[in-house]
């Protein structure tokens, strides 16, 4: 990963509760427990030299419109270099799809204006069968994240399939056992997947 990431680079990590996952909000610098402090750990161990800074302002509870609010404080002061969306779960069935893809375009749309960071949409997922309301509901926003991953040209991480393909090694209790938060195990692998994926993709 040597050319990936520039000296004095600025990685924010956006979204709910599993990438707030327990962080300090008096705590700037806190990175909380989970995903984000993973990839923190072993990025920041590869690139010494280059001082990067990991900033972690996932908040729980957010829905896609709670994001847009505090864009301005949360996003765009920041100024990230690169830029880590996973949101979206907590919107399946209580944010129409033609809203979510509304107000997560105006969102993008924002900060491709006022910057020009590299930015990286991650699938909401959900590890629940197949036939039930969460996940008729969930199906179409993942398309939309594609959708506009593609409309803006930013990199796209499959974390639903990545899950969901990772429940033929192990039950999905064993990745989240609410279907929703990730255990330890399933921040991990979300970790991985991101190193992995960011090193193919961006080189």
């Amino acid at each position: 990963m040597d050319n990936v990431f520039e000296e004095n680079a600025v990685i924010l990590f956006q979204g709910d509760s599993i990438t707030d996952c327990n962080r300090n909000r008096e705590d700037p610098d806190s990175r909380g427990d989970g995903y984000v402090d993973l990839i923190t750990e072993t990025l920041a161990d590869r690139h010494l030299q280059q001082n990067i800074k990991f900033i972690n302002r996932g908040i729980s509870g957010d829905k896609i419109r709670d994001l847009s609010l505090r864009w301005e404080r949360d996003c765009i002061s920041i100024k990230p270099d690169i830029l880590s969306i996973l949101i979206g779960v907590n919107d399946t069935l209580l944010t129409p799809s033609e809203q979510f893809e509304e107000e997560y375009r105006m969102l993008l749309t924002r900060t491709t204006r006022a910057l020009d960071p590299k930015i990286i949409l991650c699938e909401p997922f959900l590890l629940q069968g197949d036939n039930n309301a969460y996940r008729d509901d969930l199906n179409p926003k993942i398309k939309i994240v594609h959708k506009l991953s593609e409309e803006f040209r930013t990199l796209l991480l499959p974390l639903d399939k990545i899950f969901r393909e990772s429940c033929s090694l192990h039950p999905p209790e064993y990745w989240a056992p609410d279907g929703v938060h990730p255990t330890p195990a399933g921040h991990a692998l979300i970790a991985k997947s991101w190193i992995k994926y960011v090193d193919k993709t961006l080189h």
